[in-house]
């Protein structure tokens, strides 16, 4: 199965995350507070995610990597796991970039 983004209610609200091919979580969302708002967040992922400009590469207090991809607004619209390095971090930018244009939605609200 390719990647794909996996849409799901967090409490009463909702939530996506990218996932690669191996069902590793590459990006999560913020909480939405309807599925269309979470939707509307999928598509801005994948118009986003092609984009190299869109990621901002951080290291966490804790000295982990991690990324944003953030949208032309420069609105997050998710945020990746802590990686143990910059080079797993940049894996999973490469990974989110290649995943995250074309991925289908799984619902699971």
């Amino acid at each position: 199965m390719p990647g794909y983004y996996e849409l799901k209610t967090s409490g009463s609200q909702f939530m996506w995350n990218l996932k690669s091919a191996n069902h590793e979580t590459i990006l999560t969302s913020e909480r939405y507070t309807t599925k269309d708002g979470a939707r509307n967040g999928i598509e801005s992922c994948k118009t986003n995610s092609a984009l190299d400009t869109r990621y901002e590469r951080k290291t966490s207090a804790a000295g982990q990597p991690y990324f944003v991809l953030r949208g032309a607004n420069y609105e997050v619209i998710g945020t990746s796991e802590s990686y143990s390095s910059t080079w797993a971090r940049d894996n999973g930018i490469a990974t989110c970039k290649a995943t995250g244009p074309t991925a289908a939605t799984a619902d699971r609200t």
